[in-house]
C-alpha cells in the first residue's frame, strides 16, 4: 500500500490529538529509501551532512549546492514523505531578501516539502519574510550548532532559570514570526515540555526530552554509523560502523588469501566459446 505524505495539517492535527511525530535525517538515496519503508513522518537532510558525509568538524563549511544535491537524492528516495531542508551557514543571515531567494531554490530545485533555519528572536525578520513568499518555516532553538561558537561550543543551552527565560522567549518569538513547526535542541525537559504546552504549533525535540509533540535523531547516531562521538541524547539502534567494518576486513582476508572470487562469482563462456578462443589463441602463436 502506498504510503500518505504528511502535511502541515496533519501534523498540527498529530499535534492536538496527542499522537508523536518521528522524523530523522537522511542525507542520500539508500537511507531517504529506508527511512520511507520504516514509515518516517518526516526527513530533514540536515546540515549535519557536514560531520556525517564531509567530515567536516561541524556544519560551518557546508553549502546551498550541498544541501540542494543532498535534498534532490532524498526526494528521489522518498517521493511520498516530508522532507524538510535545512538552510545552511551563510544562506539566510545576510538579508530578508536573500534568505528568500535561498528558501525558494529549496523548492525549486529539490521539491522538499519545507525549510528550517536555525535562531530565536535573532531571525524574526527572516522566519516572517520566508512564511510570507510561501513557505513552510521549520525553527530551530536551543542549541543552534551554526552559532555554537557564540555558545561556548555545543552545549546544552536552558539549564538556569535566566537561560531557560532566554529560550522560552525564542520559542514564543518564532511562533509569532510565523513558523509552522518548531525544534529545540539540547535544552532540559521541563523546559521543553513548558514550550510544547504554550505553543500551538508541533514542537519536536532533539535531546530535549519526551514531553513535547515528536523526536528527531541523527541517521548516522542512531544506527551507529557515526564513530567520532556519540551524544548523551542519542539512542544507538544499530551498530553498522562495527559491521561494515568487519565485514571489509573479511574480505581483505579473502582477497589476499586468494578465497575471493570462486567459480560461482565468476562469468563463463559460452557454450563451444572457450574452444574457438583457444584455436584463435593458438594461431595467433
Amino acid at each position: 500500500m502506498k504510503k500518505k505524505k504528511l502535511s502541515i495539517n496533519d501534523f498540527m492535527k498529530m499535534k492536538k490529538e496527542g499522537s508523536k511525530i518521528a522524523w530523522l535525517t537522511s542525507y542520500d538515496f539508500p537511507t531517504a529509501q529506508f527511512a520511507e519503508t520504516a514509515g518516517m513522518d518526516m526527513i530533514l537532510v540536515g546540515d549535519s551532512l557536514g560531520m556525517c558525509v564531509y567530515g567536516y568538524d561541524g556544519t560551518v563549511p557546508v553549502t546551498m549546492d550541498q544541501c540542494i544535491m543532498h535534498c534532490e537524492a532524498v526526494r528521489r528516495a522518498a517521493p511520498n514523505t516530508f522532507v524538510v531542508g535545512d538552510m545552511p551557514l551563510g544562506s539566510y543571515q545576510v538579508s530578508d531578501p536573500e534568505a528568500v531567494k535561498n528558501a525558494i531554490r529549496f523548492l525549486k530545485e529539490a521539491n522538499v516539502d519545507a525549510i528550517k533555519l536555525e535562531g530565536g528572536t535573532r531571525v524574526v525578520s527572516r522566519i516572517k519574510a520566508i512564511v510570507d513568499a510561501g513557505v513552510l518555516v521549520i525553527g530551530h532553538i536551543g542549541l543552534t550548532p551554526q552559532s555554537s561558537g557564540q555558545l561556548g561550543g555545543h552545549k546544552a543551552q536552558g539549564r538556569t532559570a535566566d537561560a531557560a527565560q532566554m529560550v522560552i522567549e525564542d520559542a514564543l518569538a518564532v511562533e509569532k514570526a510565523g513558523a509552522h513547526m518548531l525544534l529545540v535542541e539540547a535544552v532540559p525537559p521541563e523546559v521543553t515540555a513548558y514550550i510544547a504546552s504554550k505553543l500551538k504549533i508541533p514542537v519536536l525535540s532533539i535531546g530535549a526530552g519526551a514531553e513535547c509533540d515528536g523526536q528527531l535523531l541523527i541517521v548516522s547516531d542512531l544506527i551507529g554509523q557515526f564513530t567520532a562521538f556519540t551524544p548523551k541524547f542519542v539512542k544507538k539502534y544499530a551498530n553498522v560502523a562495527e559491521i561494515i567494518t568487519e565485514a571489509m576486513r573479511c574480505y581483505v582476508a579473502d582477497v589476499k588469501e586468494g578465497n575471493f572470487p570462486e567459480d560461482e562469482h565468476c562469468y563463463h563462456m559460452l557454450a563451444g566459446e572457450a574452444e574457438k578462443l583457444q584455436t584463435i589463441i593458438k594461431d595467433k602463436k
